[in-house]
């Protein structure tokens, strides 16, 4: 099975940065791109009964419109998508990068999880098509398609800019190291500069840890900065990719169960919602 870039793309200001950033990743390693836009359940004819809610003299004439309505509703909906996804491919295109389009139909999760078979990775802006009026919240599905995925989840930032720069939080656990090893495997991140840190005390374990992620990413060729950093992981984290110009951040996704992260916090949600730079996350 031929392994592509699956691009979800909707009418919010991220859809720009997330074709920009599928450009940028296609170049690299010459995998095609799928463009996929979904139309929610909302969107599709409502085929509910509402016969018993109608007075007998109107029934028959209220019932027509409201199907004509309804009809109307989801062909509005899906031109829309298509414009959506033919405004996507143009982008792609005018960068050199051939691109199909899929419109579908159903919740994202269950879509994604069905496409992502297919994918090295799934590209996804943060906040959808109501950012410009819930900026302190992240995209309502994206946790839900992070936490569920199996595949790489590529979070684009609002905008694009060249990446050569590459942090990777490392902290020893599954989904770390998971993380070191996609890197590892694809050609997305060959010729980039590689540092891995690990957020806690100096010791000796976490030195043996960070070293056996450098040792790992050198046999696939690349070289690789290692350090510790001191504070909280989001803070520190955070303060590293600000301070120090990292056009990327590598790390794995929700290492701690639902219930755990509502009582104690989520690195992985807070990075996604304060870092200014692409996020990949691999569970």
């Amino acid at each position: 099975m031929t392994e592509r870039i699956i691009a979800l793309v909707d009418a919010s200001i991220y859809a720009r940065s997330v074709c920009d950033h599928a450009a940028w990743a296609a170049a690299r390693t010459g995998l095609e791109v799928e463009l996929l836009h979904i139309l929610g359940r909302r969107e599709a004819p409502e085929r509910q009964d509402l016969s018993g809610a109608i007075a007998l003299g109107a029934r028959s004439a209220l019932l027509q419109e409201l199907s004509a309505l309804d009809e109307q509703r989801a062909r509005l909906a899906q031109t829309h998508g298509r414009a959506i996804l033919d405004d996507a491919r143009a982008i792609l295109e005018s960068a050199g990068v051939t691109a199909r389009a899929s419109l579908r139909r159903g919740d994202i999760v269950e879509t994604v999880a069905e496409r992502e078979r297919e994918a090295a990775f799934v590209l996804i802006g943060k906040r959808g098509e109501a950012a410009d009026f819930a900026k302190g919240h992240l995209g309502s599905n994206l946790e839900r398609v992070i936490r569920t995925a199996k595949t790489p989840i590529f979070v684009a930032s609002r905008a694009f800019r060249p990446i050569k720069r590459m942090l990777i939080a490392y902290d020893g656990g599954a989904s770390a190291m998971r993380a070191v090893d996609h890197v590892s495997r694809s050609p997305l991140y060959v010729g980039l500069s590689v540092t891995v840190v690990t957020v806690g005390t100096p010791s000796e374990q976490a030195r043996r840890a960070l070293e056996d992620a450098r040792a790992m990413l050198a046999a696939a060729g690349l070289e690789a900065e290692t350090r510790v950093l001191s504070g909280q992981a989001d803070a520190a984290l955070g303060e590293v990719v600000e301070q120090e110009g990292f056009d990327m951040l590598v790390m794995g996704a929700y290492g701690h169960s639902r219930i755990r992260s509502l009582i104690i916090g989520s690195t992985t949600t807070e990075m996604i919602r304060s870092c200014k730079v692409p996020i990949v996350l691999v569970r």
